[in-house]
C-alpha cells in the first residue's frame, strides 16, 4: 500500500512520500523538488510538469496552467474573469455555465474541462512517486485549500480517479502544515493547550488557521483567508508597473503579444524573489517584443509602495481568525509562516506588527503540506505505525438541507413553501453524521447547500437528493434520512430508511423503576474511524419542547411511560420494521459518472498516445546515436577489422541515414527508426563481432588451457588423493583431456591464418561450451567419495557417526573441487569461476 502525500498548487505541486526512516520529499527528473503544475498539449503528444515549463514560452496559447483556479467554479465568477485576463490560452463558457479549455492537440482544436487537466497533473505527480518509489501509487491524501466548495473538492476527488489515484483523504493545507509541525513536538503540554497561528500565503491565495496543540492532538480553533491574495498580486504589481513604463520608453506594448507576457512576467517574478533579499533590483530582457531589449530598475522601498493595495488586505484574515477561534493576540504561543508568497519582507512586517512578536519558520516553507499530507496518509494506512496523534478538523462553513412544505405543514401554519434547517454548522467537525425524521407519504427531495455563501462567491445550493419511491400502509410514513459530512468536507445525504410500527402488547415484568422519561427517536452512530460529532438533527435545541410531527423539523416532545416496579403489566410494544430507500444524487455542476468514465478512457488514451511518441523519440535517438557512434570507430578500434571498400560503402550508409533524419525522416514511426537501425546493425554486427572475439579469444583460451591441465594434473598415476579411482576412469580423464587439447589446437592454428577483417572461426562461445563441457565430464569421475572407514566396535555409535562425518567432511570425496599433486590449486570450472567448495565445518551467518 502506498504512502504518499501530494501538494499540488497554483503555479508548482511536491510530492512526499513516507518510508520507515520519516518522511522525504521525491524529486522529479530535473532532479528538483517542485514541479510545475502545467500541461502542454503539442501537436503529437502532451507535455507535463518540468516538460510542459520548457514548452511554455514556444508554445504559450495550448500550454495550461494555474488549474487549481478553474475547477469547479462558474465561468460568470468575478475572479475567474480577472484570472482569465492574464491567461494565454482560450477559455470560453460551457453548455452548463462552466469554463471549458481550448488547445490544439493531435492537429486539430479539442476542449478540455479543467478536473480533466488537474487530472493529467495528478498523472504526472503519480509518476514521479511511481519512479521513486519503484512501485505502483494508488492511496494518497491531497492538500486542498480550506475555501474549497463541495464541487471544488469533488472536482479534486474525480481528477485523482482519472490519474488512477484513491485519496484516503483531502485534507486542509493549513491542517496539514499544523500536523507537521506538532506531531514531532515532544513538548506539547497535557492540560493548557498551546495555541499557534499558521498563516499560508501561497502563489495565489492567503490562508491563516489557528490550531490548539496538546500531547498527541491538535484541535483546528478557526479558519479564514483571502482567496485571491499571493504572491502573483506582487507579480502582477511588477508587470503592469513595467509594462507601463517599457510603453512609454521603448513604445511596446507587451498585452498585444502573449510570449511577451509570458516573459515580462517571469522576469518579474525573479524581480520579486531578488527583492526579497536585496534593497534594489535590476530587470534585463533581451528581445522582448519587435526585437527590442528592455532594462528596467526598482528599489524595494518603491516596490512597497505600488503594493500597498495588496498589503492593506493582509490584517483581514488575521483579525477574523482571531475572532472565530474567541482569542486574543496575547493568547497566541507563536507565529508560523510558510507558503512561497510569504518570503515579501513586508508580508512579514505586517505580521510582526499584528501578533507582537517575529513570525517563525521552523518549516519548509514550500513543503510542509506534501509532509502532513503523507502523515496522514500514514496515519490511515495500516502499512505504518505512526505515534498517536489525533487530528480534531473543523469544516469552515454552515451547510443547510432544504424542501419543500407539504400541505400538512401549510394548513398547520406554515408560511413558506421551502422550509431549511442548519445541519452542520460552521466549525462543525470532520468527519460528521446527522439525521433528519420526514413525515411522507411518498417521494420527496431534499436539498443540500450553503446557509452563507458571502465568502464562497459560489452558488448556495450544492446537490439535490430524491427519495423514494417507497410504499407504506401509513398515510404519513416516517422516514429517516441520515446526512454525511465525511473526511473529504463534502456533504451528501448517505441513506434513508423507511420506519414502521406495530404495536403488540406484552406482558413484562419490572423489577426496577427505569427513566420516566425517553426521546421518541433513534441514535445513530457513526463508524469509529469517524470519531466525531454524530447528533440526530432531532435535538432538543433547535425546536421547541412542544412535540407535533414535523418535515425534518426537531421531533423532541418528551413522551413520559410511568411504569410500576416489581409488578407484571400488559404493556404496548412497538415493532419497528425498517425499509431502506432509494437516493438518487444529483450533484450541480459536478462530472456525471458516464462523465467521469469517459475521461478516465480518455487519459488512458492519451498516456498511451505520450507514451507511443516517447518509445518513438527513443528509437529515433538510438539510430541517430548508432550513426555517430559507428562512424567513430570505423576510423578507430574497427579498423582492421573491416576491408577498405567495406568500410567505404558502410560510412557512405551511415552518411545517408544521417541525411535522412534531418530530412524526411524528421517525424517518421516508430517502426521505421526500427527498421533503419536494423538494417545499419546488418553491415555494422558482423565488424562488431569480429572486434569482440579478438578481444575475448585470449581470456576464455586460457579458461580452456587451465582447465585441462589442471584435470590432467589430478588424474595422473601417482597423485595419491585420488588413489580410490579406478585407473581406467582416470584415463577417461587423460582422454578427454587429450581431446579438447587438440580441439584448440587445430582451431586456433586456423584463426591465426586467418586476418582480422575475415569472420572468426573460434568464436569465444565455442571454447565457454568446450570448457564446460570437460569440466562437466571429468567432475563426475574427479570428485567421487572415498569409501567410508570401518567403525571400531568399542566406540559408541553416536560418537561413530560423529567420526565419520568428520572424516568424510575431510576427505576429497565430498569435495566439489580438485587439488593437484603438486601445487594443490583449486580446479576451476570452464567459465573460469571456482567451483563449490564445502569446508570441514559448515558455520552460519548471524541472524
Amino acid at each position: 500500500m502506498s504512502v504518499v502525500g501530494f501538494d499540488f498548487g497554483n503555479e508548482s505541486g511536491v510530492v512526499a512520500v513516507a518510508r520507515q526512516r520519516g518522511i522525504d520529499v521525491v524529486l522529479n527528473d530535473e532532479s528538483k523538488r517542485e514541479t510545475p503544475a502545467i500541461v502542454c498539449f503539442g501537436d503529437k503528444q502532451r507535455f507535463l510538469g518540468t516538460a510542459g515549463a520548457a514548452s511554455s514560452m514556444t508554445n504559450p496559447k495550448n500550454t495550461i496552467s494555474q488549474i487549481k483556479r478553474l475547477i469547479g467554479r462558474q465561468f460568470s465568477d468575478p475572479e475567474l474573469q480577472r484570472d482569465l485576463k492574464s491567461l494565454p490560452f482560450l477559455v470560453t463558457e460551457g453548455p452548463d455555465g462552466y469554463p471549458l479549455i481550448h488547445a490544439q492537440y493531435l492537429g486539430e482544436m479539442r476542449t478540455f474541462a479543467p478536473t480533466q487537466v488537474l487530472g493529467m497533473v495528478f498523472s504526472d505527480l503519480k509518476s514521479i512517486a511511481e519512479k521513486n518509489l519503484n512501485a505502483a501509487v494508488v492511496d494518497c491524501c491531497i492538500g486542498i485549500p480550506v475555501y474549497f466548495t463541495d464541487l471544488q473538492r469533488r472536482a479534486v476527488i474525480d481528477a485523482a480517479t482519472i490519474a488512477g489515484l484513491h485519496p484516503l483523504r483531502l485534507i486542509h493545507e493549513t491542517t496539514a502544515t499544523a500536523l507537521a509541525y506538532g506531531i514531532y513536538k515532544t513538548d506539547l503540554p497535557e492540560s493548557e493547550p498551546l495555541n499557534v497561528a499558521f498563516v499560508d500565503v501561497g502563489h495565489a491565495s492567503m490562508q491563516v488557521c489557528i490550531a490548539s496543540f496538546k500531547k498527541g492532538q491538535l484541535k483546528i480553533l478557526a479558519h479564514s483567508f483571502d482567496r485571491s491574495l499571493g504572491g502573483r498580486d506582487f507579480d502582477e504589481v511588477l508587470f503592469q508597473h513595467f509594462a507601463s513604463k517599457f510603453k512609454d520608453e521603448y513604445k511596446i506594448d507587451v498585452y498585444k503579444n502573449a510570449r511577451a507576457c509570458l516573459r515580462l512576467r517571469a522576469g518579474c517574478e525573479k524581480l520579486k524573489k531578488v527583492l526579497s533579499a536585496n534593497p534594489e533590483a535590476p530587470l534585463n530582457i533581451e528581445c522582448l517584443m519587435d526585437e527590442k531589449d528592455v532594462r528596467g530598475f526598482i528599489k524595494r522601498e518603491e516596490f512597497e509602495q505600488i503594493s500597498i493595495p495588496i498589503l492593506e488586505r493582509v490584517k483581514k484574515p488575521l483579525e477574523k481568525s482571531l475572532a472565530e477561534a474567541g482569542l486574543t493576540v496575547e493568547n497566541i504561543h507563536s507565529v508560523e509562516v510558510v507558503g512561497s508568497g510569504s518570503r515579501v519582507p513586508a508580508m512579514i512586517k505586517i505580521l510582526s506588527e499584528f501578533y507582537g512578536t517575529e513570525p517563525r519558520r521552523t518549516m519548509n516553507a514550500s513543503e510542509c503540506v506534501a509532509k502532513g499530507c503523507a502523515l496522514q496518509c500514514a496515519i490511515l494506512s495500516p502499512t505504518f505505525k505512526v505515534r498517536e496523534f489525533q487530528v480534531n478538523e473543523s469544516f469552515p462553513f454552515p451547510i443547510s438541507l432544504s424542501w419543500k412544505s407539504t400541505a400538512s405543514d401549510m394548513q398547520n401554519g406554515a408560511i413558506d413553501n421551502q422550509q431549511s434547517t442548519i445541519v452542520f454548522p460552521k466549525g462543525n467537525p470532520i468527519p460528521s453524521v446527522k439525521a433528519l425524521t420526514f413525515y411522507r407519504s411518498g417521494t420527496f427531495t431534499v436539498d443540500t447547500q450553503y446557509t452563507d455563501v458571502s465568502e464562497l462567491q459560489a452558488p448556495a445550493k450544492i446537490s439535490t437528493y430524491m427519495i423514494g419511491p417507497f410504499q407504506s400502509t401509513n398515510v404519513q410514513a416516517k422516514v429517516k434520512v441520515k446526512v454525511r459530512l465525511n473526511l473529504h468536507g463534502i456533504v451528501s445525504v448517505e441513506s434513508a430508511m423507511l420506519l414502521e410500527e406495530d404495536e403488540i402488547e406484552v406482558p413484562v415484568v419490572k423489577d426496577s423503576a427505569k427513566d420516566p422519561e425517553k426521546m421518541d427517536t433513534e441514535d445513530v452512530h457513526t463508524d469509529p474511524a469517524t470519531s466525531s460529532t454524530h447528533a440526530d438533527v432531532n435535538m432538543q435545541d433547535s425546536k421547541t419542547d412542544a412535540p407535533e410531527p414535523e418535515n425534518g423539523v426537531p421531533e423532541s416532545g418528551d413522551k413520559p411511560a410511568q411504569m410500576e416496579t416489581d409488578k407484571k403489566v400488559e404493556i404496548p410494544k412497538k415493532k419497528i420494521k425498517k425499509t431502506n430507500i432509494t437516493v438518487s444524487e444529483v450533484v450541480h455542476g459536478g462530472l456525471s459518472a458516464l462523465e467521469l468514465r469517459k475521461a478516465v478512457e480518455k487519459e488512458f488514451e492519451m498516456a498511451l498516445q505520450d507514451r507511443v511518441m516517447e518509445e518513438t523519440k527513443d528509437k529515433k535517438n538510438a539510430v541517430e546515436a548508432y550513426v555517430y557512434e559507428m562512424r567513430n570507430k570505423l576510423h578507430d578500434k574497427y579498423h582492421e577489422f573491416i576491408t577498405d571498400p567495406e568500410r567505404e560503402q558502410f560510412i557512405s550508409r551511415l552518411q545517408e541515414i544521417e541525411d535522412w533524419l534531418y530530412e524526411d525522416g524528421e517525424d517518421e514511426t516508430k517502426g521505421v527508426y526500427i527498421a533503419k537501425l536494423e538494417e545499419l546493425k546488418k553491415q555494422g554486427d558482423p565488424v562488431e563481432l569480429r572486434y569482440k572475439e579478438h578481444s575475448e579469444r585470449g581470456t576464455v583460451i586460457d579458461l580452456l588451457t587451465y582447465c585441462i591441465n589442471s584435470y590432467r594434473e589430478a588424474a595422473v598415476v601417482d597423485n595419491p588423493k585420488f588413489d580410490h579411482i579406478d585407473l581406467a576412469e582416470k584415463q577417461k580423464v587423460l582422454n578427454e583431456c587429450v581431446e579438447a587439447e587438440a580441439w584448440l589446437r587445430e582451431k586456433l592454428q586456423h584463426q591465426d591464418s586467418l586476418p582480422k577483417h575475415a569472420n572468426p572461426v573460434l568464436l569465444s562461445a565455442d571454447v565457454r561450451k568446450k570448457a564446460e563441457a570437460l569440466d562437466r565430464f571429468c567432475r563426475s569421475i574427479m570428485t567421487k567419495p572415498k569409501p567410508a572407514k570401518p567403525t571400531p566396535p568399542d566406540v559408541p555409535s553416536s560418537a561413530a557417526s560423529s567420526q565419520g562425518g568428520e572424516s568424510q567432511s575431510q576427505g576429497p570425496d565430498n569435495t566439489n573441487k580438485c587439488d593437484t599433486a603438486e601445487s594443490g590449486e583449486e580446479l576451476q570450472s570452464g567459465d573460469g569461476r571456482p567451483m563449490e567448495t564445502k569446508t570441514e565445518k559448515s558455520e552460519t551467518a548471524p541472524a
